[in-house]
């Protein structure tokens, strides 16, 4: 058998290098792993990290060895029951196939499965992989006041810090070359010159040799006289500065409290709020979030009291589309802003008010939002605004809706309502 070890050097943070090459081979597990973390997470620990166990047959290395090669017949010694041709039953279960009951034994050795703990970082990664705000646009803001620099050629003032000491060479060997040109080229005259005189047999104390020779000198100290690089040839990189179209967004959470959500609801549907908080908040810097708490009234509250609050009261969803309209009226043109909402609700709502809903989201709101994401937490069957929302997606196709019976189906319904979308 033939063993290969890697010997390649690496840096100071070598065990980095190789967990990053562990996650990327053993990602499926993983991802499965976080999956199922999240549904026996309490509230509080939904954003730690993870022990993930990896069975250790996937995690055997791939070895070369010698295979068996031919047609051998082979001779057990000691064979008195079978024959060539002859089956060989299946051994029943506690007869040694490898069931896990019976009887101790002090034979035979096995392997446990290969426990990997993932970091805080690790585990939210894999946990918002491949999720993004559907239909996510830049807008070109008026009065922009978010600029990016670029390059804009060169100028010949600037801080010191930003000289282009090859352009400043370059612009320096030109200067010199345009400079001397005249005073190289009579030189060259000159040379020539007493070359003629000397061949045709003057002496070098001839008045014209020695005449000649002093000019030579003289352009000479001229030349060496040009400044090897002078402020005028001095380059230095400019920049400008560009406006830049911003992605900004804004999401409405909008959460039933009224008391037909007893705590088990609440509980689910603050839940899925916190995996929304947490994977815009990760995953988007420009992002304002808006929590409307409603039962019979709307109230907008800040995070402490959307997550933590204890008021409840009777059921009336419109109250809260109405004053989601009001704020976006007043602080979100959707010129300039990408604008979303999350609903959770357990779809109870009084009879008259539904079909009210309905109408606000088709005429009002649904015309302002890139997308609009409805969960209905509700074990039992649907009430009356389940089929109000049907007909508000029949007529806008970036409203989604998906129900939720259980922990189990938080995070399942979390990623098929965010899932990055193809082109």
């Amino acid at each position: 058998m033939s063993h290969f070890i890697d010997r390649r050097l690496n840096g100071k943070n070598k065990s980095a290098v190789n967990r990053q090459r562990f996650l990327k081979r053993y990602r499926d597990q993983l991802k499965r792993a976080v999956a199922d973390a999240v549904d026996k997470r309490s509230i509080t620990e939904i954003e730690a990290g993870e022990k993930v166990s990896i069975p250790a047959r996937d995690i055997s290395e791939p070895v070369f060895h010698h295979g068996k090669g031919g047609v051998r017949d082979l001779v057990h010694p000691g064979n008195k029951e079978f024959a060539s041709g002859d089956r060989i039953r299946r051994p029943e279960e506690g007869e040694g196939g490898g069931s896990g009951r019976g009887r101790a034994s002090r034979d035979g050795q096995g392997e446990d499965d290969f426990v990997f703990e993932l970091s805080r970082e690790e585990f939210m990664d894999l946990l918002f992989e491949d999720l993004e705000l559907p239909n996510l646009v830049r807008n070109q803001l008026m009065g922009v006041t978010e600029f990016k620099t670029i390059r804009a050629g060169y100028t010949t003032q600037g801080a010191p810090s930003n000289i282009d000491v090859v352009r400043s060479l370059k612009s320096a060997l030109a200067r010199r070359t345009a400079l001397g040109a005249g005073k190289r080229a009579r030189i060259r005259e000159l040379e020539e010159e007493i070359a003629r005189l000397l061949g045709s047999g003057v002496p070098e104390t001839d008045a014209r040799v020695i005449a000649h020779r002093a000019e030579i000198d003289r352009l000479k100290t001229r030349l060496a006289a040009l400044p090897f690089i002078d402020t005028f040839d001095l380059r230095y990189q400019s920049f400008i500065k560009q406006p830049k179209p911003t992605s900004q967004a804004v999401m409405l959470c909008i959460m039933d409290v009224s008391g037909s959500m007893d705590q088990t609801r609440k509980n689910l549907a603050k839940r899925f709020f916190i995996l929304l908080y947490l994977f815009l908040k990760r995953n988007y810097d420009k992002i304002e979030l808006v929590f409307i708490r409603h039962h019979t009234v709307a109230q907008e509250v800040d995070e402490e009291g959307f997550f933590y609050s204890r008021e409840t009261g009777g059921t009336v969803v419109s109250s809260a589309l109405n004053l989601a309209y009001e704020i976006i009226r007043e602080r979100y043109d959707p010129m300039l802003w990408n604008i979303y909402a999350a609903q959770a609700s357990d779809g109870d709502n009084w009879d008259s008010d539904s079909g009210l809903c309905r109408d606000l989201l088709i005429d009002k709101l649904m015309p302002l939002m890139r997308y609009y994401a409805y969960v209905e937490i509700t074990p039992r069957q649907h009430q009356s605004l389940w089929y109000a929302y049907q007909e508000v997606r029949a007529v806008h196709p970036h409203f989604a809706m998906q129900e939720i019976g259980g922990a189990e189906d938080i995070y399942p319904v979390f990623r098929e309502l965010f899932k990055r979308q193809t082109a």
